[in-house]
């Protein structure tokens, strides 16, 4: 008699963690987010010890040091109650928490998802809705720019883009990276390049690279040398949206589209990437339950550590 009975598969009865958002502080201290139990936990590599950060996260998704060192945060909408679907700034020295938006034109974002940020004080963060649809009171999923003044400015939206998560700048901030991944057939798998203008202005849209149709990319990181470093993959197909042709992995592609190499990951889902240590040459990425961490030979680039 068979072991399995027929027609059966493997499938994932219950989840304890959905690891997103890694970003490292100039102190190596590496901080990134628990959606599913709705924290922000922070990993120091020195003493090997993790420890919770912020306990009621708003359900933050992505993570990053603005130029000053601050934490800024997405906090989202998925994967349970008590989601805030707002953008916030920790200073870790004082402790203090500040709102830059939660909302706009009146209505509640639908998931703040990923964000990056400028030298000038300009910050970016795509607002797509992966959850529960019915949740939505925006009519769009897109791409914001928030100026130092607090004006929050719609720059990407539909049909230009279909489902914006992943953002990252080149190292001259001149290039805005947005990942385009849509769940539905059909959809979109794409890396989109903008060009940026001084005012923050999306221009000049191009297909970087395209992985239709496996899972398509999550969160980027860049290294110095201007290549994406792209979480995407999966191994077992969540339906008929996307096939396994994409393997989990950490895809590193050239501005021009490129494909140099990928780093494979033995875990599904690969959600983001960011680089840390003293020399910038740690990835540190987040996938399923668990922190992977690895060297490499180029060095990242990142805000805060210019």
């Amino acid at each position: 008699m068979p072991i399995v009975a027929p027609a059966a598969q493997l499938e994932s009865a219950v989840a304890v963690a959905f690891l997103e958002g890694p970003a490292a502080h100039a102190d190596g201290r590496v901080f990134f987010s628990d959606i599913w139990n709705n924290c922000i936990l922070c990993f120091d590599p020195r003493s090997k010890q993790t420890t919770v950060f912020r306990a009621d996260s708003g359900r933050t998704n992505g993570n990053l040091f603005d130029p000053q060192g601050r934490l800024l945060s997405c906090e989202g909408n998925e994967f349970g109650p008590g989601g805030r679907r707002r953008i916030t700034r920790s200073d870790l020295t004082t402790g203090q928490v500040e709102v830059l938006t939660d909302s706009f034109e009146g209505q509640p974002y639908n998931a703040p998802n990923d964000i990056a940020a400028r030298s000038n004080g300009q910050i970016f963060f795509t607002d797509p809705c992966y959850g529960d649809r019915t949740t939505m009171r925006l009519t769009h999923e897109s791409v914001y720019r928030i100026d130092v003044d607090g004006r929050v400015t719609k720059i990407l939206s539909q049909p230009a883009i279909q489902r914006p998560n992943g953002i990252a700048l080149s190292p001259d901030e001149k290039t805005l990276y947005v990942v385009d991944s849509c769940p539905v057939l059909g959809g979109n798998r794409k890396i989109w390049a903008f060009d940026l203008s001084e005012q923050g202005e999306a221009s000049g849209q191009r297909q970087i690279y395209d992985f239709a149709p496996g899972r398509g990319g999550d969160g980027m990181a860049v290294a110095q040398d201007g290549n994406l470093y792209i979480a995407a993959g999966i191994a077992h197909a969540r339906g008929p949206h996307e096939t396994t042709d994409i393997a989990p992995g950490i895809y590193v592609v050239t501005p021009h589209g490129e494909l140099l190499g990928m780093i494979s990951i033995p875990e599904d889902v690969l959600t983001n990437v960011t680089f840390g240590g003293d020399d910038l040459r740690t990835l540190y990425i987040t996938a399923g339950k668990t922190l992977f961490t690895i060297r490499v030979n180029i060095p990242g680039w990142v805000v805060h550590r210019r």
